[in-house]
């Protein structure tokens, strides 16, 4: 499998370093017709996917699907569905990340033309974490059985805190004073919260270097993806355990985040059902790893259950939101 993994980052490499220093290059606004084409190339991108996916379980490539005593653990059809379930999973719960994004822009005041950049070194740093992570949870899950109730209970949890209803207040009106990251990081770094021009570091006199805003901002989303990570993570293994496919989803699918900032960040208020959808899904999923040893729920049927939960919190949103539009 070392090849498969070598291969599968150098190609993440290559994209990041085709969207940022190619495509991307200079800080500029993102329009949303540009967004949504980016967006529909990395969710395309993330679901093609599901195609080597099901040649390389279905053929064994390097022993992928296969037991420790060759007999065959999963079919080709299965770790398709399985990685399609766990991207589109993923990609659900990165809605919630969004709308945090969102504030801790409007907090830090970063101008619209710096988000990407921000976006693009969060992912970076994302996607370091969420392997390191993601492979510590598969090694606990097949080491620790009693981790899967610990979950389970966990997921079910934050599914029931996201139906309460807590609204965002205002951002502070001095970020660079109040933040708590910001309390912390004085202690150890300079900080200025003086122009920066799209640069995390700047000099601010005697040969003095200190962070920007803008540095503040990228760490506190950082911090955000961690948290995220605690539900994102749990709910991944649900589906699977196996490595390949769990990492490869949640990869794809953060890769897709900054470009689906900018398509959501200005509605994210029209779905306010979606929420409620994940916190189903959630609850659900956690059940789900609370009952492994008890029943297996088929592949197909897990799939099932996250597109029509999904599709019914958007759709119930959109009715919603045009009910309360003037006529």
């Amino acid at each position: 499998m070392m090849w498969f993994w070598i291969g599968y980052f150098v190609f993440v490499a290559c994209l990041l370093a085709l969207d940022l220093g190619v495509l991307n290059k200079g800080n500029k606004e993102p329009t949303l017709q540009s967004a949504t084409a980016w967006t529909a190339g990395w969710v395309s991108l993330g679901l093609g996917f599901a195609v080597f996916v099901y040649a390389m379980y279905d053929n064994h490539w390097m022993g992928a699907g296969l037991a420790a005593d060759g007999t065959v653990k999963l079919t080709g059809g299965d770790a398709a569905i399985t990685y399609i379930s766990a991207y589109l999973l993923e990609e659900a719960l990165s809605v919630d990340n969004i709308f945090v994004i969102s504030l801790l822009f409007s907090q830090y005041r970063v101008e619209p033309k710096y988000q990407h950049r921000v976006l693009f070194w969060g992912i970076i740093g994302a996607v370091v974490f969420r392997v390191l992570m993601l492979t510590g949870g598969a090694w606990l899950v097949k080491s620790f059985d009693w981790v899967f109730y610990f979950f389970g209970a966990y997921l079910a949890y934050a599914g029931l805190k996201l139906f309460k209803d807590e609204e965002a207040g205002d951002a502070p009106e001095s970020p660079m004073d109040k933040s708590l990251v910001v309390r912390v990081l004085r202690k150890v770094v300079n900080i200025t919260d003086k122009p920066h021009d799209g640069k995390f570091r700047i000099d601010v006199g005697d040969g003095t270097r200190a962070l920007t805003s803008l540095a503040i901002c990228l760490i506190a989303v950082e911090l955000t993806d961690l948290v995220f990570a605690l539900d994102s993570i749990p709910a991944v293994l649900a589906i699977s355990n196996e490595t390949f496919i769990m990492v490869t989803s949640n990869i794809f699918a953060i890769m897709g985040l900054r470009s689906l900032y900018f398509v959501l960040a200005g509605a994210m208020s029209k779905f306010h059902y979606l929420k409620y959808a994940l916190a189903v899904l959630l609850i659900l999923i956690g059940a789900k790893l609370i009952m492994h040893h008890h029943y297996k729920l088929p592949h197909v049927w897990s799939l099932t259950a996250i597109v029509v939960i999904l599709a019914a919190g958007v759709v119930t949103s959109i009715i919603s939101t045009r009910r309360q539009q003037p006529h």
